[in-house]
């Protein structure tokens, strides 16, 4: 959950500049699997899409002001864009202009962060403020 509070904090500072989206995909740490004791909801693998929908609610309340949408059952998302379970991009135009690394070790916030600084540099130096990502 100290990740999800960096990102909304990220998400809220640079609302201005881009749009922000959470993907909720397979659980990494279902209580029928590989739990983790720090967990703070214990959830079951998914079995079907409701109680997917049922977990990205959980993470909806955990972060609010930004939306949360939740992968398919074969989770096409997650192999896309190779999250795995966490994973930070940016997209522009459809095209990815950032990828962190793959979470848990990958993930990095900090560096998200710095890249939008730097958008948002470019941004003032060009004299346009209305450029989204």
């Amino acid at each position: 959950m100290a990740r999800l509070k960096a990102f909304r904090r990220v998400v809220q500072r640079n609302a201005d500049i881009a749009d922000s989206v959470l993907v909720y995909v397979e659980e990494a740490h279902p209580s029928d699997g590989w739990v983790s004791s720090d967990a703070p909801y214990q959830i079951r693998t998914h079995r079907c899409l409701e109680e997917r929908l049922s977990a990205a609610r959980l993470m909806r309340a955990e972060a609010p002001g930004c939306p949360v949408v939740a992968d398919s059952m074969d989770n096409s998302s997650n192999a896309a864009y190779g999250a795995y379970f966490h994973r930070l991009y940016v997209l522009q135009e459809g095209l990815v202009v950032y990828q962190g690394g793959r979470g848990p070790e990958g993930y990095r916030i900090t560096e998200l962060r710095d890249w939008l600084d730097r958008y948002r540099q470019r941004l003032i130096e060009s004299g346009s403020s209305d450029l989204h990502v």
